[in-house]
C-alpha cells in the first residue's frame, strides 16, 4: 500500500489529465508549500520529562489564510499532515471557501495524558506555531480534528491572544471555539450535518439511485457508521431523524449490529457509561471493528481514520453507497475494487466539508465582530408580520397564534449557518455531477470530478494573479 500523500497525488494526477492546464502550473498546485516540524519537552504530572513531536503543513497559499485541523494521534507524521493539507486545499476549492489548505498534528495518544498535560502540550504547540508564523487570522487558521475538540481550540485562542499584543482579530486565529470565546452556533455538528445534507441530496436523485436498485429518499435505507465520534454521531443522528435505519455502529474496540435498528443516542449514552459500545442491549457484538464495515447495508459511513477500506476487505463490502465522512478512509486499491462492484462512492473532499464551511462562517463572524442574524432578525420578523396581517385583512381569516409565530419568526444564527452549509454542499454536488456528465465517455467518477473542479478553481486563482499565463 502506497503512502497517504502518494495516494492523494495519484487522485490529483488522474483528474489533472482531464484539464487543459499547463503541466508546470499543475505541479505547482500539487506541491506542498511549507512543512514545519517541531519537538518540545513536556513535564508530566509525575515530574518526568517527555519529548513531544508535532507538525504543521501549509499546502497552498493561493488563498489566505490557510485552513485545516489539528489532530492528536500516534499516526501523525509529515506524510499524513501533508496529505491532509492537500485534501484541505481541494476541499475548500470544491465548496468555494476562500482558504488555502493546511493541517497539523501532535504525535500523542491523548488517552494517556491528563487534562493539565494536554493543556500544556496545546499551549506550547501554539507558541511554536506563533514563533514560526504558522498561525494567525490572515495566515493559518486551525480547527479541531481527530483527538481534539473545542477545548483545545479555546486554549489555542487564549495562547495566541496573549502573544498577539492586543490584536483586534485575535479570536479569528482558530475556529470551532466555545460560543463564549467567539465560536458559532452549529459548528459542533457541522461536519456530521454536512454528511447528512450530502447524502440527502444524492439519495434524492433518481439518476443516482436507479443503477443501485434503490428508491429515492433516505427513509428506510439501512446505514452502518464506523466511528461514533463527533462526525459519526451527528451524521447517524440526522440520518436516523430522516427515517434511515442505523443497523451497525463500529468503534475502535469492536462493533454492534441489529437489523431492527440502533438508537444512536442510546448507544452513545451506553458508551459514555461503559466506555464501549459492546454489550448494548438488543445488539449483536462483533469483536473486530473492521468486520463492522462488512455488515450488509445500503449506506456505509466510514467516519474514523484513513485507510480503513483496503484491498483486503473491499471484496467483502456489501454496501451500495460509501459516504466518506473521514479523510482518506479508503486506499486507491480498495476504490478500484469497490467501483468494479458498482458501489457509489461519495468522496471525502466534498462530503465532509461541512466543518470547514461553518469554520469559514465563524472566521467571518470573528472578523466582523457581530453575531449572524443580530442586525436583521427582528426587522425581518416585523416585515413578515406586516405581510401576514395584510393577508389576514384581505382574506378575512386569522392565523392561530402558534402558526403565525412559526411563519413570521426570523432566522437565528444557527438557521443561517445551516442554510449556508446546505447551499454550499448542494451547489458543489451539482458542479461535480455536471463535470462527471461531461466526461461520461471516460467514466469519470465523483472523486475525479471533485478533483477536476478543485484544480480548475485553484488554477484560475493563479492565472488571475498573473503568476501563470
Amino acid at each position: 500500500m502506497s503512502g497517504f500523500l502518494q495516494q492523494v497525488n495519484a487522485a490529483f494526477d488522474r483528474a489533472a489529465a482531464f484539464t487543459p492546464h499547463d503541466p508546470t502550473l499543475l505541479a505547482h498546485i500539487k506541491a506542498c508549500n511549507a512543512v514545519y516540524y517541531t519537538s518540545f519537552p513536556l513535564k508530566r504530572d509525575g515530574g518526568t520529562i517527555e519529548v513531544i513531536h508535532a507538525w504543521r503543513a501549509e499546502h497552498s497559499q493561493h488563498k489566505s489564510p490557510t485552513k485545516g485541523g489539528i489532530r492528536y494521534s500516534m499516526n501523525v507524521s509529515d506524510d499524513e499532515v501533508m496529505a491532509l493539507a492537500a485534501l484541505m486545499t481541494y476541499k475548500c476549492a470544491i465548496v468555494d471557501v476562500p482558504f488555502g489548505g493546511a493541517k497539523g498534528g501532535v504525535k500523542i495518544d491523548r488517552r494517556k495524558y491528563s487534562e493539565a498535560e494536554l493543556e500544556r502540550i496545546t499551549r506550547r504547540y501554539t507558541f511554536e506555531l506563533v514563533r514560526k508564523n504558522f498561525i494567525g487570522p490572515g495566515i493559518d487558521v486551525p480547527a479541531p480534528d481527530y483527538g481534539t475538540s473545542s477545548k483545545e481550540m479555546a486554549w489555542i485562542a487564549d495562547t495566541y491572544a496573549s502573544l498577539a499584543g492586543g490584536e483586534l482579530d485575535a479570536l479569528a486565529c482558530v475556529t470551532a471555539k466555545p460560543l463564549a470565546q467567539g465560536g458559532i452556533r452549529g459548528r459542533t455538528e457541522a461536519t456530521g450535518r454536512g454528511v447528512y445534507f450530502g447524502l440527502r441530496e444524492v439519495c434524492d436523485s433518481d439518476a443516482e439511485m436507479r443503477p443501485l436498485g434503490l428508491t429515492r429518499g433516505l427513509a428506510g435505507k439501512t446505514v452502518v457508521v464506523q466511528g461514533l465520534g463527533n462526525v459519526g454521531f451527528h451524521a447517524a443522528k440526522f440520518l436516523q431523524q430522516a427515517g434511515a435505519i442505523i443497523v451497525g455502529i463500529a468503534e475502535y474496540d469492536g462493533a454492534i449490529t441489529s437489523r431492527k435498528g440502533l438508537d444512536v443516542e442510546a448507544v452513545a449514552a451506553h458508551r459514555e457509561e461503559h466506555g464501549t459500545v459492546i454489550g448494548f442491549p438488543g445488539a449483536t457484538n462483533i469483536a473486530n471493528t473492521l468486520d463492522g464495515l462488512e455488515i450488509e447495508c445500503d449506506i456505509l459511513i466510514p467516519a474514523a481514520l484513513e485507510h480503513q477500506l483496503t484491498a483486503d476487505n473491499a471484496p467483502r463490502i456489501k454496501a451500495k453507497i460509501i459516504a466518506e465522512a473521514a479523510n482518506g478512509p479508503m486506499t486507491t486499491e480498495a476504490e478500484a475494487i469497490l467501483e468494479q462492484k458498482g458501489i457509489l462512492i461519495l468522496p471525502d473532499i466534498w462530503l465532509n466539508a461541512g466543518g470547514v464551511i461553518v469554520s469559514y462562517f465563524e472566521w467571518l463572524k470573528n472578523l466582523s465582530h457581530v453575531r449572524f442574524g443580530r442586525m436583521e432578525k427582528r426587522y425581518e420578523e416585523g416585515a413578515f408580520r406586516r405581510v401576514l396581517k395584510a393577508i389576514e385583512q384581505s382574506t378575512g381569516t386569522t392565523f392561530p397564534e402558534a402558526e403565525a409565530r412559526a411563519i413570521t419568526e426570523g432566522p437565528s444564527e444557527e438557521d443561517l449557518v445551516n442554510s449556508g452549509l446546505e447551499e454550499s454542499l448542494s451547489s458543489a454536488y451539482h458542479q461535480m455531477r455536471e463535470i462527471r456528465e461531461r466526461q461520461v465517455k471516460e467514466r469519470v467518477n465523483l472523486r475525479t470530478a471533485a478533483f477536476i473542479s478543485a484544480i480548475d478553481k485553484v488554477a484560475r486563482s493563479y492565472v488571475d494573479m498573473g503568476i501563470f499565463p
